[in-house]
């Protein structure tokens, strides 16, 4: 059986700061940015689960994804662009920290968080996020998926059921 003709099997659906250690956002096409309620960022993004070696070249387990920072402030956006894409080379963060507002929050920690992308950097503190899947990872010889087939541009915050999700294989 080839790699394209298996579903790629999520390990959850729902990824929070928790799993930041296991999680990697290089090459992360960024379809669009949203300022939501109660100091959120979102991005829209098509997250690469794996990597995948086939002969002399790669393809990629992609999903379209939901990535939300809850509790921001002090936002920078620092960005030089030649062209109109935004992609994700790393996100760090640093300089753990008690909020300013943590007894209305209920959190403990916030840290100083940077989204370092081919264009520049995206700097804010914030508690942490929730990264939401939206559709099964797809195996494509790009990237990123067609905007058609993503269901366009999207900050849905509901994560796929990844135990009753239909056994499809998505082939390019």
């Amino acid at each position: 059986m080839t790699q394209s003709s298996k579903q790629y099997q999520l390990e959850k659906s729902l990824w929070t700061e928790e799993d930041f250690d296991t999680m990697g956002w290089h090459d992360s096409l960024v379809y669009a940015i949203s300022f939501g309620e109660n100091f959120q960022l979102l991005f829209d993004i098509d997250y690469i689960f794996k990597w995948v070696l086939t002969g002399k070249t790669y393809h990629f387990w992609v999903s379209p994804c939901t990535l939300v920072f809850e509790n921001v402030y002090d936002l920078k956006f620092d960005l030089e662009f030649s062209g109109v894409e935004l992609e994700i080379d790393d996100i760090t963060r640093e300089n753990p920290q008690r909020p300013k507002n943590a007894d209305y929050i209920n959190r403990d920690i916030e840290m100083d968080w940077f989204i370092e992308t081919q264009q520049g950097v995206i700097s804010f503190k914030s508690v942490g996020y929730k990264h939401y899947v939206r559709q099964q990872p797809r195996y494509l010889p790009t990237q990123a998926i067609e905007l058609k087939d993503r269901g366009g541009i999207s900050f849905e915050k509901a994560a796929i059921d990844i135990d009753n999700a239909a056994n499809i294989s998505f082939k390019k």
